[in-house]
């Protein structure tokens, strides 16, 4: 399936470590043909970090898009029936939002834009980064990963030694991975070896 002419949501939550990694995604998305509607949590609007300053992200997601961000949850509530997306992407996904999601606390314009989608029946692509998806909050990724509509960017543990509990999704999937969700199906495998040059380098949450 081509995405050229599909409208998709793109939510970052704060592992900002992970941006790196995810700015190409939307890069490529737009090259594709796609439109990429920006979606930003609150931590990702005003935290800085050794990764960069919460300004400089903004400023290249909207650069990236063309479009600016939407960072309040009236923002991101017409989403739903007013101005419907094809597909809702969160890339990063953080252990924190993920927990949140799963339980159905729509407390960020993100996770208001997952829930909007859904209302209208349209898929939703989740891309992990977090450290502590085999530990408590495991539970949460199996009760997503058991839920209509959701479907994952394939992930595996990005430093087993270091951080065992630690689950990254392999982002080079994710047009992959969403062509596959628009059709009503998860891009297989879903758990994968996951290669990265540094292991630990990943300082998700």
């Amino acid at each position: 399936m081509s995405l050229k002419g599909k409208r998709i949501g793109f939510g970052l939550t704060a592992s900002h470590c992970t941006y790196a990694a995810v700015f190409p995604q939307i890069e490529k998305l737009m090259s594709l043909g796609a439109e990429v509607v920006p979606i930003v949590t609150y931590n990702v609007q005003n935290v800085d970090t050794k990764f960069g300053k919460a300004a400089d992200h903004i400023y290249k997601i909207e650069s990236l898009t063309g479009k600016r961000v939407i960072d309040s949850m009236p923002e991101a509530e017409p989403l739903g029936p007013a101005e419907p997306l094809d597909c809702m992407v969160i890339a990063p996904l953080t252990g924190n939002s993920m927990s949140r999601f799963a339980n159905a606390m729509t407390d960020s314009p993100v996770l208001m834009a997952a829930k909007a989608t859904m209302r209208n029946h349209k898929p939703v692509v989740l891309g992990i980064a977090t450290n502590d998806a085999l530990g408590l909050n495991g539970v949460n990724l199996m009760r997503l990963m058991a839920s209509k509509l959701i479907y994952f960017i394939p992930y595996g543990q990005d430093a087993p030694y270091k951080k065992p509990n630690s689950l990254v999704a392999d982002m080079t999937l994710l047009p992959d991975t969403i062509e596959a969700a628009l059709e009503g199906k998860q891009l297989q495998p879903v758990i994968i070896p996951f290669q990265d040059s540094q292991e630990g380098n990943a300082g998700n949450v």
